[in-house]
């Protein structure tokens, strides 16, 4: 999981959300209200949708499990939980149909004093400040009670295929690393810009954000990567900032 940017509305299409969170309103907030509402949106949905489709890593994947295709336009806090938010665009992001409908569904957990959700929102926090990925195991740690929940919620760790392909992508990670050094090296600068272009559409963005992080702590770095490959990293990190 790695933080996103969420774009502004068109006016038009906010204007749109704006009259039918009105007619929910109007209606008297329900769950059957907001999803009745949901499922008969055809054409914001499908704004919607292209702008997420947007703002997700990699080709388009899930913002939640970075693995797979996002083919889902999830509420954040559910259609059950707050009905009003059903057209909020503050509350949508992308999500592939197992993350969706299979691990997060209605779940919305919340801390039991002061009622904060405990799920990570990508679009406004940096998820490494609540979880820590494991380069070498593929494995996330909790930093946070919103690391765990987040984990717990999506599966992060128990999927055995994500653990195995966040462990995965970093071999990938590291030879992509090495041949785009390579490329620069000699002079072949379209052929290094592939290499690039090819690190950022990735499965498992969050794999490379862990990587280039690591330039920040030069010890940790040379010992995860080797003193070579962590300079390579170090350098790459630096040109990407601006982004």
């Amino acid at each position: 999981m790695i933080p996103l940017r969420r774009p502004p509305l068109q006016p038009a299409l906010a204007a749109d959300l704006e009259r039918r969170t009105a007619a929910i309103r109007a209606a008297g907030p329900s769950t059957a209200a907001g999803r009745s509402a949901w499922r008969t949106a055809r054409q914001p949905k499908a704004q919607l949708r292209l702008l997420l489709r947007r703002m997700a890593p990699g080709l388009e994947r899930c913002m939640y499990c970075g693995d797979n295709l996002g083919t889902d336009i999830d509420h954040f806090e559910p259609i059950a939980r707050d009905p009003l938010r059903t057209f909020d665009w503050q509350n949508h992001l992308l999500a592939c149909a197992h993350c969706n409908s299979n691990q997060k569904r209605d779940r919305f957990p919340c801390d039991p004093a002061t009622g904060e959700h405990l799920l990570i929102d990508p679009a406004r926090e940096d998820p490494a400040e609540h979880l820590v990925l494991y380069l070498e195991s593929g494995a996330y740690d909790a930093l946070t009670h919103r690391g765990e929940a987040t984990i717990e919620v999506f599966g992060l760790n128990a999927r055995a295929e994500l653990v195995r392909g966040r462990r995965m992508m970093f071999t990938v990670v590291k030879s992509l690393l090495a041949a785009w050094h390579a490329a620069g090296a000699a002079g072949r600068t379209a052929e290094q810009r592939e290499y690039r272009a090819a690190l950022r559409m990735l499965h498992h963005a969050d794999v490379l954000r862990t990587v280039l992080a690591l330039h920040r702590t030069p010890a940790l770095a040379t010992a995860v990567l080797g003193p070579e490959l962590a300079a390579v990293a170090g350098l790459l990190a630096l040109q990407a900032e601006p982004d």
